[in-house]
C-alpha cells in the first residue's frame, strides 16, 4: 500500500512560518508514505509568502504553489488547494503551527481503519480571548438555530482534519458560493471519527481575524446553513400583532368605561419597538436575498494568478 497524500494549507501572512511548516508536514508524513504533495494556497497576505513559497517548491517538486489574484478568504483557499489535490487522502491544516503536523500519523490510521473524515478535537484552545469568547457565542447560536444534530458545531474541533477522495471528490460538487469548509463536511455525511490534539501557541504573529471579520464569517455561516432566523422573526411578528391588539381592545375598553386616554410617550415606545422589528426583519430577509443574488451570479469561487509545480 503507498497511497497518495495530499496535504493542503492556507496561507495568509505567514512568511516567516513557511520553512518551519513544510519541514514538520514532511517529517511526520515521511513516516507513512514518500508518494506525497504539500499544497500551499497562498490567500495574497501583507507579506512575501509567495517568495517563500516559490523557493521552497524549487528545491522540492512535491511542494506545490497556488497563488490567488486577490484575497478570497482561509476557506476558498481550502477549496482550492482540495481542487488541486490529487491524493486518495487529503489533510487540510492551517500554517500558523497551531495545529502539529505530528498528528497526520494518527489520523492517517483511523481513515485506512474505515473512516472517510477525521476531525482533530483540541484538548484547550490557546486562541485570544475575543476568539475564544466569540467562537463561544456562534457556535452556541449556530447550534440553537440548526435543527438538524449533525450539522452542529464544537468550539474545540478545527479545520485541521483527513478526509478520503470520496469526500473530496463530494466537497469538489458542493455549489454554494457562501461556504465554510467544516460545514460542508458535516452537510455532507460520510462516516467519521474524532483524534483529541493539544492546541499550540502560535508559532509568529498574530490571527489576521479580527473583531470584524468575526462576526461576518458568523452571520455567513449561520444565514448559510439555516432559515431559522426568518422564521423566529415571523413568530415574533405575530406575537407584536398579538399585544398590539391587546393593547388596542383595552384601550378601547377603558376609553368607554372610564374615559382613558394613551399618553404619547407609550405611544411612541410602541412605534419605535415595531419599527425596529420590522427594519431589522427587512435586513436579516436582505442578508438571505443578498446570498442568492451572489449564487445567482454563477461566479468563479476563487481566480489563480500563479501555480508552482
Amino acid at each position: 500500500m503507498n497511497p497518495l497524500i495530499s496535504i493542503v494549507s492556507p496561507i495568509y501572512n505567514a512568511e516567516s512560518i513557511i520553512d518551519e511548516l513544510i519541514y514538520r508536514i514532511i517529517a511526520s508524513v515521511e513516516t507513512i508514505t514518500n508518494n506525497y504533495e504539500i499544497i500551499l494556497v497562498d490567500d495574497c497576505g501583507p507579506d512575501n509568502s509567495w517568495n517563500k513559497i516559490v523557493k521552497n517548491s524549487e528545491k522540492n517538486s512535491k511542494i506545490k504553489g497556488i497563488k490567488f489574484s486577490r484575497n478570497f478568504g482561509q476557506h476558498f483557499a481550502i477549496t482550492a488547494g482540495i481542487d488541486q489535490a490529487l491524493g486518495d487522502y487529503i489533510v487540510v491544516i492551517d500554517c500558523d503551527l497551531q495545529d502539529d503536523p505530528k498528528y497526520i500519523i494518527e489520523m492517517f490510521e483511523k481513515a485506512i481503519g474505515g473512516f472517510d473524515i477525521v476531525y482533530t478535537v483540541k484538548k484547550k484552545r490557546k486562541h485570544s480571548l475575543i476568539k475564544n469568547v466569540t467562537a463561544y457565542f456562534f457556535n452556541s447560536i449556530f447550534n440553537y438555530l440548526v435543527e438538524n444534530d449533525n450539522f452542529k458545531g464544537n468550539n474545540n474541533i478545527g479545520a485541521y482534519s483527513l478526509i478520503n477522495r470520496k469526500v473530496a471528490e463530494a466537497f469538489k460538487s458542493y455549489p454554494d458560493y457562501h461556504r465554510h469548509y467544516l460545514m460542508v463536511l458535516r452537510w455532507l455525511g460520510f462516516k467519521y471519527c474524532f483524534i483529541e490534539i493539544e492546541h499550540n501557541e502560535r508559532l509568529s504573529g498574530i490571527s489576521s481575524y479580527t473583531f470584524n471579520k468575526l462576526i461576518k464569517h458568523a452571520i455567513n455561516g449561520i444565514t448559510s446553513q439555516s432559515d431559522k432566523v426568518l422564521r423566529i422573526f415571523i413568530n415574533l411578528g405575530l406575537l407584536s400583532s398579538f399585544f398590539a391588539f391587546l393593547a388596542i381592545f383595552t384601550i378601547t375598553i377603558l376609553y368607554f368605561a372610564i374615559g382613558f386616554k394613551s399618553g404619547w410617550a407609550s405611544m411612541a415606545t410602541i412605534m419605535l419597538f415595531t419599527s425596529g422589528m420590522i427594519l431589522t426583519g427587512i435586513g436579516i430577509l436582505g442578508i438571505y436575498l443578498g446570498k442568492t443574488f451572489e449564487q445567482s451570479k454563477n461566479r468563479p469561487k476563487y481566480i489563480i494568478d500563479e501555480k508552482t509545480n
